[in-house]
């Protein structure tokens, strides 16, 4: 056996058309395989096992020009300024400068609501996604609060997180104590049915910490059918992603 061969491990990244590729042994594949990860912006290579993980390695080089295709594809940053129209829970609110402290701002007569904060650039950002996130924990936790309630089980406690991997997760209670679900604050920027259906599927994992047919029962029960919901999660993530980031 040469001594230059590189062997991988599962889990080990290398860069490809200047992307990464992250190498996942996955038991249940027939072949190696390339798919982009379009929240997190990068492509996994799979095999079947660990010795063929050089071979996808080598197969993810060799597609090359296919990976700066699709990662060319992916929605650019949105940077966040004053005058931008966005949805909140799916209901239009427009981004507006204004002095004090950025603050969510609900006309009396009923017109479209706004969110004013100072500042520019990365300052603005900052500010404005801190409305977004009291927002999201305020709607979240309402809705947590209420499917908690529907399926008996004791009301967790809600955080809001912005990670790229999961919309959602849930951890059981230890010893006696409450779970707790976190929920990433760009929940806020999807269609409330959507955002919903997250809660419900995370308040599903209070009564069933998997993924199997009595989990889906729970979710139905709640919701009706989850794949709409899981698709526009699918096509839009990447959007909601790249959402705020310079």
């Amino acid at each position: 056996m040469s001594l230059l061969r590189r062997t991988y491990a599962d889990g080990d990244q290398l860069e490809v058309a200047g992307t990464p590729v992250t190498l996942k042994v996955n038991r249940r594949a027939r072949r190696v395989s390339l798919r982009l990860d379009r929240t997190r912006r990068q492509i996994v290579a799979t095999a079947p096992s660990v010795r063929r993980l050089d071979e996808a390695a080598a197969f993810a080089r060799s597609r090359a020009g296919w990976i700066a295709e699709r990662v060319a594809e992916l929605p650019q940053a949105a940077p966040i300024s004053p005058g931008m129209l966005i949805e909140v829970f799916g209901q239009p609110v427009r981004l507006e400068a204004g002095p004090g402290r950025a603050r969510w701002i609900e006309p009396p007569d009923g017109s479209t609501p706004r969110i004013a904060a100072m500042g520019e650039g990365e300052g603005y950002t900052r500010a404005v996604t801190l409305v977004l996130k009291k927002r999201a924990a305020a709607v979240l936790g309402e809705r947590t609060a209420f499917y908690a309630g529907r399926l008996g089980a004791a009301e967790p406690k809600v955080t809001i997180m912005d990670a790229r991997a999961r919309w959602g997760s849930c951890r059981p209670g230890i010893r006696g104590g409450l779970a707790s679900i976190r929920y990433s604050w760009r929940l806020a920027l999807a269609p409330f049915a959507v955002a919903d259906y997250v809660a419900a599927h995370e308040c599903a994992h209070l009564l069933e910490l998997n993924h199997g047919p009595r989990f889906w029962a729970h979710v139905r029960a709640l919701v009706g059918d989850e794949r709409p919901h899981r698709a526009w999660l699918r096509a839009e993530g990447a959007r909601l992603h790249a959402f705020g980031r310079l």
